[in-house]
């Protein structure tokens, strides 16, 4: 995607990801993350978002948390629900930032 908008680049980004930890199990099925690449993704992915990203116990709770259909692998759906948990406290840390600016001018 050599052009594009932030929002645009920030979605290839999230969807290149997926794909680099995801697998397929066989051809008709969609690509999922087995456990192991769970953990490794979020050791090198997302060790400055979350916390205790190397406890391989909080990993494999994460991962129940999120395994909607409990098949031990993480669907992009599933991904996406990770994204969007990280993405909302987030963005409250922001507004709340942009508030107390405005009030201090």
């Amino acid at each position: 995607m050599a052009e594009g908008t932030e929002l645009e680049w920030a979605v290839q980004v999230l969807v290149n990801n997926f794909d680099k930890y995801s697998s397929r199990c066989c051809c008709r099925k969609p690509r999922r993350i087995s456990k192991k690449d769970f953990r490794k993704m979020l050791s090198c992915e997302l060790n400055h978002m979350l916390t205790d990203t190397g406890n391989r116990r909080a990993a494999d709770k994460l991962i129940c948390d999120l395994d909607e259909n409990k098949d031990g692998r993480i669907s992009f759906e599933e991904y996406w629900t990770l994204i969007g948990g990280i993405a909302s406290p987030i963005a409250h840390i922001i507004r709340q930032q942009e508030q107390s600016v405005k009030l201090t001018k």
